[in-house]
This record gives C-alpha cells, sequence and structure tokens, in this order.
C-alpha cells in the first residue's frame, strides 16, 4: 500500500527534471508564488516543477491546459506538499542528513554515476544541488506520512479478501476506470454546489461535443491530485467501486462517460476505460525460495549519527564472530523492537521482503552464516541465515495481490479526503509579482471550462 524508496526516488527525479526530457529552460524570478500558513512556495520551485510537466507532456502539448491553468495545478500539487511536510514534522516524522545523503547516494547509483556526477548533471539542467536535498527530503516525508497514514487507518480484513477472491474465481469483470473530479468544501453553500454543478455540466457537454476527450479534459479541469495523470483510477472490481458507480458500470461499454453524480468530495464523471474478465494478468503457480534468519540492527538517531552505528554494529559482528551467541547479542543489544525479544528472528521470508539490499546479502552467505555489516534505511544490519525452503506460494500471492489492491484503493480515497481537509484548513495565498492574487480560502475556485 506504500511507495517503496525506489519510487520514491523516481518520483523526487520527476521533480526535479533529472529524468523527463530537456525542456528549455528560464532563469526564474526569485519571488513568492504563494504563502503556505508559515512557509512560501518560489516562483523558481514553481517554474521548475511547470517545466518537468511539459517535459512529461513533450509531443502531447495539446492535452496541457493553458499556461494560466497549469501553473495554477502545479501551484496547488506544490501547496499540497508543503502542508503534508508540515503535517508530518508536526507528528515528529523526520529525515536526518546521513539518511539523506544516503538516499541522494542511491539516487546517483540508479543513474550510473557518482554524487559528483548527480551534482553536475543536476547544475547542467539549472537545478540547484541544496533545492535537490530539500526535494528528496519533501518527498520522504510525504511518503512516510502517507504510510503513517495507512497504518493507522486503512485495513483489510480477511473477509474481504475472500470476497474477492471468490469473485475473481467466478470469473466476475474487472473495470479500468478514469475520473474527473469538480471538488466541493466541506459544508459547501448552495452557490458553491451550484457553481461546481455548472462546471461539472460545462465539462460534460464539451465531451459530449467531442471538442475534447477525457484525458485530455481531465488533466484541464479536474480537482483531483491525479488530475496531470488524466485522471487515471486503474482496474477495479465491482466492490472496489462505490456503490453509486457500480450497478450503472456493469452495464456500460468501453468509452462511456457516467456522470455527473454528486459524491461526499464533490461532482464527479466517471469514464469506463477497458473491461476485461478477473484473473487476466494475475499470478500462475509459483514456487520462492523463502529464507529464515536472525538480525541485529543498529539504528540511527539523533542520538547516535552515522559513525557511531556503523562502530557499533562492528564490535557486535566481532562478538559474534569470537564465538557469542547471535540470538543473545541480539536480546542485549538490536534496536529492533519486534525481533529482540525473539533473539532477533524474523521467522520465513522470501528474499525481497525487507528490501533489495537485505535480500542480496542474505542470499550472499550459506545457511549458519552471519553478514557482515551493512547499510539500509531502517539502519546498520548484521543477519544471520538459519535456513532455506520451497515455498508454493500461489495462493498466498493471489490473496496478497488482492490485499494490496483493495488496500491502495482504500488509501488512494481516504488519503485525498485527507487532502482536501488540510488543503481547507490552511492558510493560502496566491501571488502575482508583489500583488496577492487571493486570500485564505478553503480551496481554489475552479476554473470554468
Amino acid at each position: 500500500m506504500t511507495k517503496t524508496l525506489s519510487a520514491v526516488l523516481a518520483s523526487v527525479l520527476a521533480l526535479s527534471g533529472v529524468s523527463a526530457p530537456a525542456v528549455a529552460q528560464q532563469q526564474p524570478l526569485d519571488r513568492i508564488a504563494a504563502i503556505v500558513d508559515e512557509d512560501v512556495i518560489l516562483q523558481s520551485e514553481l517554474q521548475r516543477a511547470v517545466n518537468n510537466i511539459k517535459g512529461q507532456y513533450a509531443g502531447r502539448e495539446a492535452q496541457l491546459p493553458p499556461e494560466a491553468v497549469l501553473e495554477r495545478q502545479v501551484l496547488e500539487r506544490l501547496v499540497l506538499v508543503k502542508l503534508q511536510v508540515a503535517r508530518a514534522e508536526g507528528s515528529g516524522i523526520r529525515v536526518g542528513d546521513e539518511e539523506l545523503n544516503h538516499a541522494i547516494g542511491s539516487i546517483a547509483q540508479q543513474n550510473g554515476t557518482t554524487v559528483d556526477g548527480l551534482r553536475q548533471r543536476l547544475a547542467q539542467d539549472g537545478i540547484g544541488f541544496t533545492d535537490f536535498r530539500n526535494s528528496v527530503r519533501e518527498e520522504i516525508i510525504t511518503q512516510r506520512l502517507r504510510q503513517s497514514f495507512a497504518q493507522s487507518r486503512i485495513s483489510v480484513s480477511e473477509g474481504e479478501v475472500d470476497a474477492a477472491l471468490a469473485q475473481q474465481n467466478a470469473g466476475g469483470a474487472q473495470y479500468h476506470l478514469a475520473h474527473i473530479l469538480v471538488a466541493l468544501p466541506e459544508g459547501a453553500n448552495a452557490e458553491q454546489i451550484a457553481t461546481g454543478q455548472s462546471k461539472v455540466d460545462g465539462i460534460k457537454n464539451l465531451l459530449d461535443k467531442g471538442e475534447l476527450d477525457f484525458a485530455a479534459a481531465a488533466v484541464r479541469y479536474s480537482d483531483s491530485p491525479n488530475a496531470l495523470e488524466s485522471g487515471d483510477l486503474g482496474w477495479r472490481s465491482l466492490d472496489e467501486i462505490p456503490s453509486a458507480f457500480s450497478n450503472q458500470i456493469k452495464n456500460m461499454k468501453a468509452g462511456d462517460v457516467l456522470g455527473p453524480i454528486r459524491g461526499p468530495s464533490g461532482f464527479q464523471l466517471l469514464k469506463l476505460v477497458e473491461v476485461r474478465e478477473a484473473g487476466a494478468g494475475g499470478g500462475s503457480a509459483a514456487q520462492v525460495t523463502e529464507f529464515h534468519a536472525r538480525h541485529i540492527l543498529v539504528r540511527i538517531t539523533d542520538q547516535v549519527d552515522e559513525a557511531a552505528a556503523k562502530a557499533r554494529i562492528d564490535t557486535l559482528r566481532a562478538r559474534i564472530a569470537g564465538g557469542a551467541d547471535f540470538q543473545a547479542v541480539a536480546k542485549e543489544s538490536s534496536d529492533d523492537a519486534n525481533s529482540r525479544g525473539q533473539g532477533g528472528d524474523l521467522g520465513w521470508f522470501p528474499a525481497d521482503a525487507f528490501g533489495p539490499d537485505f535480500g542480496k546479502q542474505i542470499e550472499g552467505v550459506s545457511d549458519g552464516g552471519v553478514t557482515a555489516p551493512f547499510r539500509t534505511d531502517a539502519g546498520w544490519h548484521i543477519v544471520q541465515r538459519v535456513g532455506t525452503r520451497q515455498t508454493d506460494v500461489t495462493d498466498d500471492n493471489k490473496r496478497a495481490q488482492i490485499r494490496d489492491q483493495i488496500g491502495r484503493r482504500k488509501l488512494d480515497d481516504e488519503y485525498n479526503r485527507f487532502l482536501q481537509e488540510l488543503r481547507g484548513d490552511a492558510y493560502v495565498s496566491f501571488r502575482s509579482g508583489d500583488r496577492a492574487e487571493g486570500t485564505a480560502e478553503p480551496a481554489a475556485e475552479p476554473a470554468k471550462p
């Protein structure tokens, strides 16, 4: 339900323009584009993000809205980033310099270069290294907030998995959907509702006349966070679709558009992109190698820096090499509260369960062997491999796949509502030059088609 580190880093690369096609760069004026509570968004940040979006749409520029609308959409995204970072930091979520350096080193490695090489490449693209570091930090922080949100508010019961699996086994259909949202603030008054209704009716009229396709209309007019991804909602089974839509979707054909329908977040238009039978693209019979292992973790904290953590894990590894019992040392010294009481025992798991770095290390030793100290995002580890086995994970794979699909759908819906609340409670003032364009308001007034 949450992004991996690789996905986090990919998001940062896209945001910073490193992996996007080249776009003509202009040196932006470093003035304020928006005030967000006690923070600001600079014009240079906005211009860099806009240029990146244009790069992603190279060859498809006609799908983008007018420049002013695009800037406003991108600015709203940057506002949400600032608000999420502030909420995360207020909740105690932090990314220290050592962890940030490790993440940037991973970005450089993924791009086949060194940190110095990455710095030079960024400079060629007109991106300051300090700005890039801040982007990396903000991306990691927002993903941790999303993970924390998922852990505290999102659960998938075995009954939900059973029901979805039964539908899949029965050959039920799955639906690839896209949507356009015309958002309404919580407790919208009659005038706000009428304005929203007028906007969504105007969008539907453009679609019916064929003056704009659905993807382009989503990019131009949707208030959803996925607007710039053409409103794509991915594949869903009927039980994953709100009841306001599901009964009608069964009778639609690919290309049909449903709505407008009023929902909790505002007015929605929903397009059925494709239909397939459940199980298409599903997993087949699979055997996987599982490992039984114990580990010892030394975390990097405000009190324990990188050098101190490395020295401590080296000392623990030396003790074990000298004959000390791994389980006893883990109980005494590991910083992993979940496994420390069991002598660091992690049970049985596939190699990629704790990330590629962890899996690579455990595959590199034999049963009974202990790895050299190695670094992950969690801190410094040593791992003792206890045993291996081959396991048929076909059913487990199917259940995990379904659980993840349901969880991601729930998380998307709940987190989008959370973002709307966050935005509605914030003080946001947009600027044009040195003149404020607006004062604090629950949400930006949607542009009418």
